[in-house]
């Protein structure tokens, strides 16, 4: 790497979407002020810049450019990533999180210097920074959020409507026939979501609905239901017993959700295993209260993920809720906790 006249300097970016000019390599740094490993890297990113002008070097605070954060899906600070071909998350080519020696970022951009413009790769650092993989492609998520669903009961009936108001003639027989026959029973409302309606369909290779699953397993639509009902008691020859299950629209999930404790928190990971440091940190505030709380791992369930966002009007985790009210994010939490604030608004 060698000297010019014309050396990149280290840029603070405030605001997306992200703009590297007209450089087709960059070097971003998402940091946060609290973090003690931020200064040493970014004075680090700093003598870096200045010996390698055709790279676009930047840091970000994580918290404040939440929109970058998702973007990049920074779940950590501080996250280095390196990219090759333009300002998006197809290029990325290094990711290195938490932890790691400052000596490999060295390393992550004398790889990112040589690498061919746009060529990059993930293998490309195999013996070097840890390189964490983009998230599973749309269909993968979708197979396994309905493999959950499937299974959320003994029994399963995706319906259109719900058993207190069925949309069509169909499902109102299948719920009467369960009802009829006693058996506890789940539902959902496929009206409600079309990528469940439409995924279920392939999923199981059904066409039509109403469908009923018996411990995940698909029994069939109304006709099947119908003739095993013939044969006998549908609750014996299921096995079936407990109390039914009703998913209601993701709008009432959510309000039900954020009721579900006093203080409910809403966080990437458990309270026993963060899964990224705001998650770490708003937990550490909230054990030091000494207030009980429960907690949502959003990780597990896209569809909450995402819907809280806009339920909430707020677009980043970890987010608190007491009494089902928003308080807000870590660093709300901070000024309440440094201003003496936070018991009393978790006891509220």
């Amino acid at each position: 790497m060698s000297k010019s006249s014309s050396a990149s300097s280290l840029v603070e970016v405030s605001s997306s979407p992200l703009n590297i000019g007209t450089k087709s390599k960059a070097v971003l740094l998402f940091g946060a002020s609290w973090h003690e490993a931020c200064p040493q890297l970014e004075a680090l990113l700093s003598a870096l810049a200045g010996t390698a002008p055709d790279v676009f070097f930047a840091k970000i605070d994580a918290e404040e450019n939440s929109d970058l954060s998702e973007q990049f899906q920074v779940t950590m600070v501080p996250t280095i990533i390196l990219l090759n071909g333009g300002p998006t998350t197809d290029h990325i080519i290094v990711r290195m999180e938490g932890g790691f020696d400052p000596s490999h970022v060295t390393i992550g951009v004398q790889r990112l210097l040589s690498a061919n413009e746009g060529l990059g790769s993930a293998e490309d650092s195999s013996s070097g920074p840890a390189v964490r993989p983009l998230p599973e492609d749309p269909e993968k998520e979708l197979a396994a959020r309905l493999d959950t669903l499937i299974k959320r009961d003994s029994v399963m009936l995706f319906m259109k409507g719900d058993p207190s108001a069925p949309k069509c003639g169909f499902s109102r027989e299948a719920v009467e026939l369960l009802q009829k026959h006693e058996v506890p029973f789940g539902s959902f409302d496929i009206l409600s979501d079309d990528s469940v309606r439409q995924g279920l369909k392939k999923h199981s290779n059904w066409p039509t609905y109403p469908q009923i699953y018996v411990n995940g397993n698909l029994v069939g639509g109304l006709d099947v239901l119908k003739e095993t009902a013939e044969e006998g008691s549908l609750k014996e020859q299921w096995g079936v017993t407990g109390p039914a299950t009703v998913i209601t629209p993701l709008q009432d999930r959510l309000a039900s959700l954020v009721k579900r404790s006093d203080v409910m928190i809403f966080m990437k990971g458990l309270p026993s295993a963060p899964k990224c440091g705001f998650s770490r940190q708003m937990i550490g505030l909230l054990d030091e209260s000494g207030v009980a709380y429960d907690a949502f791992n959003i990780l597990e369930d896209s569809e909450v993920r995402q819907g809280l966002k806009e339920f909430s009007n707020w677009p980043t985790y970890p987010q608190l809720y007491v009494k089902g009210e928003l308080v807000g994010g870590l660093d709300i939490c901070k000024e309440l906790a440094e201003d003496g604030d936070l018991v009393d608004t978790l006891k509220q």
